[in-house]
């Protein structure tokens, strides 16, 4: 007797809405109602979701910390004809979110992978936070540790282009301060929190203007934030002194870059955001 051979399932990556539940695709519904199981960053929070939109299906959870070990599962599901949708707790599945190592595992083993697009919070801030939208790159979220930040956004005082980062409302203040300092304050900003939520704000103003408003009002450190940032409008050349240099050397073999570079500020004139940006350099520099 011939053994059955299955056809091969399908994974689709469908986009969820990020707050407002009416943003959700006619397509998206569909296929959600189609697929044989989802797989779902927070079982919990997808439930509410799956029962606003009348569906009853399979949820197994795909987090960062079991993706790796159930991706590996799932290919073998769907390889025997399972097929699967992967959404998110909120917006497009990969930005931010788990799901790479299942989709990478899917084109390893010749498995189709569709997309279902839709809302996406990055994109949606882009389009109306009047920075240009020509060219912009995506940084995500910061690191948690204050000096890696520090370093990361050093790393990125020169870029031309729009930057956009997620943040998290217990560290927004912080995140905003640090790049007053790195960026400098006259830097224009945009704010966009709570997207398509009820509490939706979007503010345009300078780096400094922006911390003051989130500081000074509790209420808009709540929530989910993005954050966008033009970029440079000039290269930022070398314009340290030998002296400045070598300044800035012997106080970084005592202090943290932030001290370092305020301190050399103050004592030479020279901006501090150049300065800052030296020392990243030097340190990088020294790592390779």
């Amino acid at each position: 007797m011939n053994k059955k051979v299955h056809k091969p399932g399908k994974i689709y990556i469908v986009a969820t809405p990020i707050g407002n539940l009416d943003d959700i695709t006619f397509r998206a519904v569909e296929v959600l109602k189609l697929v044989d199981k989802i797989a779902a960053e927070d079982t919990r929070h997808s439930q509410r979701l799956l029962k606003h939109l009348a569906i009853e299906k399979p949820l197994v959870a795909l987090h960062e910390h079991n993706e790796r070990e159930k991706a590996l599962r799932l290919i073998l599901e769907i390889q025997n004809g399972t097929n699967l949708a992967l959404i998110s707790d909120a917006g497009t599945p990969l930005i931010s979110d788990p799901g790479y190592h299942l989709v990478r595992l899917a084109h390893e083993n010749q498995i189709q992978v569709m997309p279902i697009p839709g809302a996406c919070s990055l994109i949606a801030a882009l389009s109306v936070g009047g920075l240009p939208t020509d060219r912009f790159i995506f940084e995500g979220f910061l690191p948690a540790k204050a000096s890696a930040r520090r370093n990361h956004l050093g790393s990125l005082a020169q870029e031309v282009r729009t930057l956009i980062f997620f943040e998290s409302p217990h560290r927004i203040l912080d995140t905003l301060q640090e790049m007053c300092l790195i960026f400098g304050e006259n830097r224009e900003a945009v704010i966009a929190r709570e997207l398509t939520k009820t509490f939706e704000t979007i503010k345009q103003g300078s780096l400094a203007q922006l911390f003051a408003w989130v500081q000074t009002d509790t209420m808009q450190q709540r929530g989910e934030f993005v954050v966008l940032i033009n970029g440079t409008k000039e290269k930022i050349g070398n314009q340290l002194t030998p002296e400045a240099k070598h300044m800035m050397e012997v106080l970084l073999m005592e202090l943290s870059v932030k001290q370092a570079s305020s301190l050399a500020g103050k004592i030479t004139g020279i901006n501090k955001r150049l300065l800052y940006e030296y020392a990243i350099e030097k340190m990088k520099s020294q790592r390779e």
